[in-house]
């Protein structure tokens, strides 16, 4: 009862209240801001080395030691604290696998630590708390993906589709500007278009920078599979955007973010 009791304060205080919200829309503002240029041929979707090489590794998970600080000592700023730190983890998540247009992120997020809270007294650290909350958040987004099917296909919103600001401050040219907009809308309808598992796959090691074994955890697949999907939704992201470049006359692709 004690744990049950703790469990709906936190969902009630904690999950519902502002700090979802708030991180969410911290986490947009960064999101919309992402608008780096990449060499043509579309966006890498090799993950950072350096981040390949240390996200799988013996390096502090604060998550796991956060979980499991509100696990065995029901310390509710744990929980927060967890909340505060990858809330908008999970709602940039929920963002680039749906797209900006979808309706109900924030709600998908706030699900997802609802399934944190009941899933309290059972945790186990056996893999990073970013990898469980991931697939959680997966499983969440192919639930409402396949309820909303008679929406059609995943569907991003084109009105906002080139308007995140320039990091550095620079003014472009009007003309390079549009250009600009037409490249992050056609590479961002691109990945929606891919299927789920390779979608996933895509914005995990692109834009979260995991490396291959850990989509696979995340997805419930094999390293091996997840590069041979990797694989081929480069090559149909590449035949995909083959056209928009050549017509556009463009010597890159953005790196876009959905």
């Amino acid at each position: 009862m004690g744990a049950l009791k703790v469990s709906r304060n936190l969902v009630g205080r904690v999950v519902f209240q502002s700090p979802v919200t708030m991180t969410c829309a911290r986490r947009q503002s960064s999101v919309d801001s992402d608008s780096r240029v990449e060499p043509q041929g579309g966006p890498s979707l090799e993950p950072d080395p350096k981040v390949a090489r240390t996200s799988g590794s013996d390096s502090e998970d604060r998550g796991a030691a956060l979980m499991l600080r509100w696990r065995d000592a029901s310390d509710e700023s744990a929980f927060e604290e967890l909340v505060e730190l990858y809330s908008g983890e999970a709602y940039a998540l929920v963002t680039r696998f749906l797209g900006r247009g979808w309706p109900g992120r924030e709600d998908l997020v706030q699900e997802a630590f609802v399934r944190i809270v009941r899933a309290r007294d059972r945790y186990e650290p056996t893999a990073r708390f970013s990898t469980w909350l991931y697939s959680i958040v997966y499983r969440l987004c192919v639930n409402e993906s396949q309820r909303s099917r008679h929406r059609g296909q995943v569907e991003l919103d084109a009105s906002e589709a080139g308007s995140s600001p320039i990091p550095d401050g620079a003014v472009r040219p009007p003309d390079v500007e549009l250009e600009r907009q037409d490249a992050v809308k056609a590479v961002r309808n691109a990945i929606a278009s891919l299927p789920e598992n390779q979608r996933i796959a895509v914005v995990l090691a692109r834009y979260h920078d995991l490396p291959y074994a850990e989509i696979a955890k995340t997805v419930g697949s094999t390293e091996k599979a997840i590069k041979s999907l990797i694989h081929r939704a480069r090559e149909t992201l590449r035949e995909q955007l083959r056209p928009f470049l050549e017509s556009s006359g463009q010597a890159w692709a953005e790196e876009a973010t959905p």
